[in-house]
C-alpha cells in the first residue's frame, strides 16, 4: 500500500492547507469510509469543474486545486487523493476513455477519477468530477456510482495507478486556460 499513501510533488498532502482540511473533514468520523465520503463530497461539491464553469485556469497540484477551488477532473482527483492519503487512506488513480463531444465533436479523451481502499470493501472507484444535469456521481460503497458509464467506443482502464499518468500531467501543464484545454485533452488510444 505504500505507493498509494505517499506524498508527491503533485499529491502534496504535506502542504499545510491540505493537512488542515484533511483533519477538519475527518473530525468526529470513526471509520475510513466516513472520512473518505467526507473528502469525496468536499471535492465533488466545493471544487468547481473547470470545464463546467468554463474557468480560465488549469490547476494540477493538489494544493493549487484547493487554493483556486477549481480543476478539471484530473486535478480534482489529485486533490481527493491528497485528502485521503493525508488521512492514511490509500488512494490511486483510475481513468476512463470517453467521448469528449460536449467540448469538441468527434474527439475522445481520458477522464480522471480515483481508487480508494476501504477496509470493509477493498478497492473502490469514486468520481469527484462534480455533478450536473445528467451526471450523478455518488459515494455508496460497495456500489460504484460514477459520473459516466462507458458507452459504445468508450471503456474503463482497469489499472489502479499510484501516480497520475504522465500524459495527464503534461496536458495540464501545457494548457493553462479553458480554450487551450478544449481539443487538447489527454488521450491514450488502446491503453
Amino acid at each position: 500500500m505504500k505507493p498509494y499513501l505517499q506524498a508527491t510533488k503533485i499529491i502534496d498532502y504535506d502542504h499545510p492547507s491540505i493537512q488542515t482540511l484533511a483533519k477538519t473533514l475527518a473530525k468526529g468520523k470513526t471509520s475510513d469510509a466516513a472520512i473518505a465520503k467526507a473528502c469525496f463530497l468536499f471535492v465533488r461539491d466545493e471544487i468547481h469543474h473547470s470545464g463546467d464553469y468554463k474557468e480560465n485556469i488549469t490547476t494540477c497540484k493538489a494544493s493549487e486545486v484547493l487554493k483556486e477551488r477549481s480543476g478539471w477532473c484530473y486535478a480534482k482527483s489529485h486533490l481527493l487523493a491528497a485528502l485521503l492519503r493525508a488521512n492514511d487512506i490509500p488512494s490511486g488513480f483510475a481513468y476512463q476513455r470517453l467521448s469528449c463531444s460536449e467540448y469538441e465533436p468527434g474527439i475522445y479523451c481520458l477522464h480522471g477519477l480515483n481508487w480508494v481502499y476501504l477496509k470493509a470493501y477493498g478497492w473502490y472507484r469514486v468520481d469527484a468530477r462534480g455533478n450536473k444535469e445528467g451526471v450523478d456521481a455518488q459515494f455508496i460503497p460497495p456500489v460504484e456510482k460514477l459520473a459516466f458509464v462507458p458507452q459504445k467506443g468508450e471503456y474503463d482502464i482497469e489499472e489502479n495507478f499510484s501516480n497520475p499518468l504522465p500524459e495527464v500531467l503534461e496536458t495540464l501543464y501545457r494548457n493553462d486556460s479553458y480554450e487551450k484545454m478544449v481539443g487538447n485533452f489527454p488521450d491514450i488510444e488502446g491503453k
